[in-house]
């Protein structure tokens, strides 16, 4: 045993190694992403780690290990849960041998993800029973509690984290490689009557659900993740908080000492501690539930109220205590408890300011020699004067929106774009469609798109911009970078020949850098019908680096601002009415003076 000071998401990691993992499976998503890279970092020598295409295949194959008696953990971040949900809903019908945990890190916020989804509401909806830590320390410690509990019970279980648990830091103790367990698996035993879901399997398997998640109800209420903390003085006698997950840190962190009312906390909001619950509620007049992101706890303690004939105000989202939306902060619980318990001493007093400047806004953009720049600027110069739709998807590319490229029309999920420009083109015939997609995001969710594409004749232009990894998420490998996250030399699973294998016949591969060329491509694929692609091809300025900057020529530049104006690169400024380029950001891809018109711009060798 030793100690260490840990992300979250590296403690997540390491409880379950130290619970005798045998297979991890993912996809990379924040806030998540860090809990497989760490397993691969510290793998003991037998645990199979793989990033998946996509969620989807993570949660099937992992499911097919458990089948076979192996201990199994699915990364994803709360959107990916949604992709792999078909899976899910019906894996709970099956049950499973080995125990698997779903580990699924929400982003109140959202800080980087397209929605607030709460996964406690996706564990009652697929009827897997959840476990949500309050700490790093406590997220550590459940990854053993949840495998066993995984194991006794035959169910998957989600672990449920959110941002400030995955990237938050503790010291922990953790034990040695050592002192980690070993589970072996069994192997997979033929029973068609268990592992194929037919109607008849899924109605009897529904009855026993719902049975076992009621005695699930009663265990929890039994068991010490779920705990109420005693009040402590006698001022806040008929009130009381329920919370949950790092919720539960920030009300003690509010009282900090002080007298506090009596508190429950839920670690494991489905099935949900009804009994825990309703002695919690019996002497109270009034309980605050403090949560994010859905009112669970709130609901669930009403439906408790009225189950067990009790008279308790519930208060939290429903009733506007709480906001219904966004990140809770000490700031705002501080607040909300003020309220509550009519106790202004609650409330944070910072020390007050003056003459602070206000934060200069900062938006996020691609980053300065991002080869998409170059390819968003191809296509927006070849199309000039043209009816168009740009189809944007999931990445860095969505940065593509920003001015003054404007070219992310809209973006829904991955791999929505392509399928969005069908429905495009359909209603618009006359609009030239186009769905850019990144590589990861091709293999993930991007080849059904081409398939109906190509399939029901749609006319519109594929393309995928390819730097060779899954670059916002952290550079991960993926099925077109030749190697695994274990360390494997693979072959690279190309793009081209699967495009060319479903039919397409226009496939052209080229550096966007090559501006004239890029330009030149576009307007080519526009003269062919139906489904065409384009793959920009160049390496993310972040793997692969030039040794050279661009350079302005003060007495050349005209002041036109047209490298500034049209491409948007952070690493480009005027100064003194001329062009400056900073040469602590510029990556030297060049594509400034091949839009410069006065030939100001030169590259310069760096020593």
């Amino acid at each position: 045993m030793h100690k260490e000071y840990l992300m979250g998401n590296e403690a997540i990691a390491i409880g379950a190694l130290a619970a005798g993992v045998n297979f991890v499976a993912g996809y990379p998503g924040t806030p998540s992403t860090e809990v497989l890279e760490t397993v691969a970092k510290r793998n003991p020598g037998n645990v199979y780690v793989e990033w998946s295409v996509n969620e989807k295949a993570a949660m099937e194959a992992a499911a097919g290990a458990a089948y076979a008696g192996a201990r199994t953990l699915v990364t994803m971040k709360q959107v990916g849960l949604n992709v792999a949900a078909d899976p899910l809903m019906s894996l709970e019908y099956i049950g499973i041998k080995g125990g698997m945990i779903i580990m699924v890190a929400d982003d109140p916020g959202p800080i980087s993800s397209q929605t607030e989804q709460d996964t406690r509401t996706f564990a009652a909806f697929s009827k897997v029973p959840v476990f949500d830590p309050s700490s790093v320390k406590e997220a550590f410690l459940m990854m053993k509690e949840a495998f066993d509990f995984s194991e006794k019970w035959g169910t998957p279980v989600i672990f449920r984290t959110t941002t400030r648990i995955d990237h938050g830091y503790e010291s922990i103790d953790i034990p040695d490689e050592n002192e980690y367990e070993k589970h072996g698996a069994e192997g997979f035993v033929k029973d068609a009557s268990s592992f194929v879901i037919f109607p008849k399997l899924s109605v009897k398997n529904h009855a026993l659900i719902e049975k076992r998640n009621a005695k699930l109800s009663e265990v929890f209420s039994k068991d010490p993740l779920n705990f109420i903390l005693p009040e402590t003085g006698n001022r806040y006698k008929r009130r009381a908080i329920a919370t949950h997950g790092i919720n539960y840190t920030y009300v003690t962190d509010v009282f900090d000492g002080r007298e506090h009312p009596e508190i429950l906390r839920i670690a494991t909001p489905f099935p949900f501690p009804e009994e825990l619950a309703a002695d919690f509620l019996r002497d109270k007049d009034e309980v605050l539930c403090v949560e994010e992101l859905d009112p669970v706890i709130e609901k669930a303690l009403i439906g408790v109220c009225g189950k067990y004939g009790l008279y308790v105000k519930i208060r939290g989202k429903l009733t506007g205590d709480i906001s219904p939306s966004g990140e809770n902060s000490i700031d705002s619980i501080a607040e909300a408890l003020a309220g509550f318990l009519e106790d202004d001493d609650l409330r944070c007093k910072g020390t007050e300011l003056k003459d602070v400047p206000d934060l200069p806004v900062r938006p996020p953009v691609l980053c300065a020699g991002c080869p998409h720049r170059a390819s968003f600027y191809a296509v927006k110069q070849a199309m000039k004067g043209q009816k168009t739709f740009y189809g944007g998807d999931i990445g860095c590319y969505t940065l593509g929106n920003a001015q003054p490229l404007d070219m992310c029309d809209t973006c829904l999920c991955m791999g929505a774009g392509i399928n969005i420009a069908q429905g495009i083109w359909r209603t618009e015939p006359d609009t030239k469609c186009f769905a850019f997609v990144g590589d990861s995001t091709f293999f993930a969710s991007g080849i059904t798109g081409v398939i109906n594409a190509f399939y029901n004749r749609a006319q519109l232009t594929l393309v995928v911009l390819d730097n060779s990894t899954t670059a916002m998420t952290g550079h991960q490998p993926h099925p077109g970078t030749g190697r695994t996250v274990m360390g494997q030399v693979v072959e690279k699973v190309s793009i081209e020949k699967i495009l060319r294998a479903i039919g397409l016949t226009f496939v052209e591969t080229v550096d966007p850098l090559d501006l004239p060329l890029a330009i030149d491509t576009i307007k080519r694929a526009q003269e062919e019908d139906g489904v065409k692609a384009v793959i920009f091809r160049s390496p993310c300025i972040a793997i692969e680096r030039s040794s050279s900057k661009a350079s302005v020529d003060k007495d050349k530049c005209i002041g036109c601002r047209k490298c500034i104006n049209e491409l948007g690169c952070p690493a480009m400024i005027l100064e003194g009415g001329k062009a400056k380029t900073l040469s602590s950001t510029c990556t030297g891809c060049m594509l400034c003076e091949k839009v410069c018109p006065a030939g100001a711009i030169k590259e310069e060798r760096m020593q």
